[in-house]
């Protein structure tokens, strides 16, 4: 099989089409741009639609409305941009709209250094939206896993109906390797919930055995209700604390109670190793490196490589790290992932290694950072 030489950006779009991806909208922002060219390019000819809204949060709004008329969506940006989406995020939390999100990180604050990467938006990605309510966040860290974890994403936003986002940065995304895109095993796809009864349909209305709701498309025969502001399952406006607070919590529980099923990690645990490196993003390549070193002068420590970031795999952090003396969470920011590393293995001791500053991580400096 031909061998591909592509770009993380260009592994997301392939990886879009892939999960049947039919409708895109973004605004041109460094490092994220080759996304909405690269959709420009693969999109109208499979029978989708490109658009370049006027600004972030129109290109948004059109992916929220089409993800509401049935198509699954996508759009890309970068830190400032994320922040110009925040309102709209929060209504595709609260009205379940499933969409794909792209965020190729650079060095911030505010617009910050475009040519930079960085991952200083992790936490962001999770807490930014008003209510505080989960999302699912995804970080690849080479090529392939851009095209693999984009259709996985698809298929999360559509089973769980809620934003997946894609913690990228601008080292991964403008980074070109050879990669056989027809080499890796995709999952099979999978389509949202349609309502099949007959009736008056409720939007919102959730099955008992189940925590996300049927789904119809706005604009067809059965009319469908959708509003921003707090609802029941019939769709319209309450202030019934019993009614918000059930809807709350399904919202948290049907993302949080099924982490164990797409807690997707990759580890290399090593016999005799007292420390543990826990890391995510583009540090996942320095961060094996400095293992392989280790290993070869005889230092072995393991690793675990958290593709999940949102919400928290805990079980998975708890069992991977139960006989390991040392903890150390490497992440290019200035301490964000690690809190949340300290939270579930209270009592543990944890150290921390990280810079924002535009420069990687290297293997060396993690070496330090163990022989410390």
């Amino acid at each position: 099989m031909a061998l591909s030489f592509l770009g993380g950006n260009e592994a997301i779009a392939w990886g879009a089409i892939a999960a049947g991806c039919r409708f895109f909208a973004g605004y041109p922002i460094t490092p994220a741009t080759s996304i909405l060219t690269k959709m420009l390019e693969l999109l109208p000819p499979r029978g989708g639609i490109c658009m370049q809204g006027e600004d972030e949060i129109a290109s948004i709004g059109y992916c929220l409305g089409a993800a509401m008329a049935g198509l699954k969506v996508m759009t890309a940006t970068s830190g400032p941009g994320v922040s110009l989406c925040s309102e709209q995020i929060s209504f595709a939390i609260g009205s379940e709209i499933p969409i794909v999100i792209v965020d190729v990180q650079r060095l911030g604050p505010s617009t910050g250094s475009p040519t930079l990467g960085a991952d200083g938006d992790i936490n962001f990605l999770r807490w930014g939206n008003s209510g505080g309510l989960p999302v699912i966040v995804l970080a690849p860290t080479d090529v392939a896993d851009c095209y693999l974890l984009t259709v996985i994403a698809f298929n999360l936003a559509e089973i769980y109906r809620c934003p997946v986002f894609l913690a990228s940065s601008k080292e991964i995304g403008q980074t070109r390797e050879s990669f056989n895109l027809d080499g890796v095993r995709l999952p099979e796809m999978v389509g949202r919930q349609y309502c099949t009864g007959e009736g008056s349909f409720l939007p919102f209305a959730v099955p008992p055995d189940r925590q996300v709701p049927d789904f119809l498309p706005i604009g067809g025969r059965t009319p469908v209700r959708q509003t921003s502001s707090t609802h029941g399952p019939d769709g319209y406006i309450t202030t019934d604390t019993s009614t918000i607070g059930s809807i709350r919590r399904r919202l948290t529980e049907k993302l949080t109670k099924q982490i164990s099923d797409f807690s997707f990690h990759q580890s290399f645990i090593l016999p005799g190793a007292s420390t543990l490196i826990i890391t995510y993003g583009v540090s996942a390549r320095a961060a094996r490196d400095a293992q392989l070193i280790l290993q070869d002068d005889g230092h072995p420590v393991s690793l675990l490589i958290l593709k999940t970031l949102w919400p928290v795999p805990e079980v998975l952090i708890r069992e991977t790290a139960g006989n390991y003396q040392r903890v150390v969470v490497v992440e290019m920011n200035m301490g964000q992932y690690v809190f949340e590393i300290e939270r579930v293995l209270a009592g543990k001791k944890v150290d921390w290694y990280g810079r924002m500053d535009g420069s990687l991580l290297t293997p060396a400096q993690i070496i330090e950072v163990i022989h410390g």
